[in-house]
C-alpha cells in the first residue's frame, strides 16, 4: 500500500512539474549556447572596434559572468522555483558566502581598479611577485603574465593591486648597463676606443639617450669600466646577450685581458 502510495505521489509530481523541468533542461541548454554565441559575437565586435586589448577579456568575461546568472534565474522560475525561497536561501547562506568569497570579491575591485588605473596592459613586460614576463591576458579576477621563459603565471589581481609592480616596457626604452673590470696595468684610452667600436657595431642599439662608457670605481688592484646604453625595452634580453657577446670578443682579439678569463 505504501508503494501505490509512493508511485502515485510520483506520478503526481511528475505530471505537475515534468513539463515544467524539460522546458527549463531546454531553455538552460539553448540559453548555454546562446551566451556562448554572444561571447563570440562580443568578442569580435570590440576587435573591429579596435577596442583597448586589456579591456577585452574583462569585458568578455563579465558579459559571460552576468548572462549565465540571468539565465539560472530564469531557468528557476520555468521549473517553478520560487523567488522568496531562493532569496531566503541565498540570504542565509550570505554572510558565510561573503566571508568565503572576501578574497575573490577584492580580487574583482583590484581587475576594475587596474583597468581604470592602467599601471599596466596587455603587452607590457611587468616586474611582479619576483616574476618578469609579459602581460597576455587580464581577466575579472585575475591577470596572466607570460614569463621569458615560456611559463604561464596566473596572478590574483589583489596581489597586483596592493603591491609593487616594475613596468619595464612602458618607456619604450631601456638603459643597458655593464660593467667589466681591468687591471691598473691596461689603459683605459684603448679600452674605450674597443668598447665604443663594438657598441657601434652592435644591433638594435639607440642613438639617443646618448651612450656613457667611463670608469666607475677605482680599486688598488684595477679599476672597473661602466658602460650605459640604451635600448627598446622590448627584446631587452636578446640584445644585452648580443651586446655583451660583442664587447667581448672585440676585447679578447684586442688582446687586452679581463681578470679572471
Amino acid at each position: 500500500m505504501n508503494i501505490e502510495k509512493f508511485y502515485s505521489h510520483v506520478y503526481d509530481w511528475v505530471i505537475v512539474f515534468g513539463p515544467k523541468l524539460l522546458v527549463g533542461v531546454i531553455v538552460l541548454m539553448l540559453g548555454l549556447w546562446l551566451i556562448n554565441f554572444i561571447i563570440k559575437w562580443s568578442q569580435s565586435g570590440l576587435h573591429k572596434r579596435n577596442v583597448d586589448p586589456t579591456i577585452k577579456p574583462f569585458l568578455t568575461s563579465l558579459i559571460g559572468v552576468a548572462l549565465r546568472v540571468l539565465l539560472v534565474i530564469g531557468v528557476m522560475q520555468i521549473v517553478g522555483i520560487q523567488m522568496t525561497l531562493f532569496t531566503a536561501v541565498v540570504g542565509a547562506f550570505g554572510v558565510a558566502a561573503g566571508l568565503a568569497l572576501s578574497g575573490t570579491l577584492q580580487n574583482f575591485a583590484s581587475g576594475i581598479l587596474i583597468l581604470l588605473l592602467k599601471p599596466f596592459e596587455v603587452g607590457d613586460n611587468i616586474i611582479a611577485q619576483g616574476l618578469e614576463g609579459t602581460v597576455s591576458s587580464i581577466q575579472i579576477f585575475y591577470t596572466i603574465v607570460k614569463t621569458f621563459d615560456n611559463r604561464t603565471v596566473i596572478l590574483p589581481n589583489s596581489k597586483l593591486s596592493n603591491e609593487v609592480i616594475v613596468n619595464i616596457s612602458r618607456e619604450g626604452n631601456r638603459r643597458l648597463d655593464i660593467e667589466l673590470k681591468f687591471t691598473n696595468n691596461i689603459d683605459f684610452k684603448q679600452v674605450k676606443e674597443v668598447i665604443n667600436a663594438a657598441v657601434d657595431k652592435s644591433e638594435n642599439i639607440l642613438e639617443k639617450p646618448e651612450r656613457r662608457i667611463g670608469v666607475v670605481m677605482l680599486e688598488s688592484d684595477g679599476y672597473r669600466v661602466g658602460v650605459n646604453v640604451w635600448v627598446n625595452a622590448h627584446g631587452f634580453q636578446d640584445t644585452k646577450q648580443a651586446v655583451q657577446e660583442t664587447i667581448l670578443q672585440d676585447i679578447k682579439d684586442a688582446g687586452i685581458k679581463i681578470p679572471g678569463m
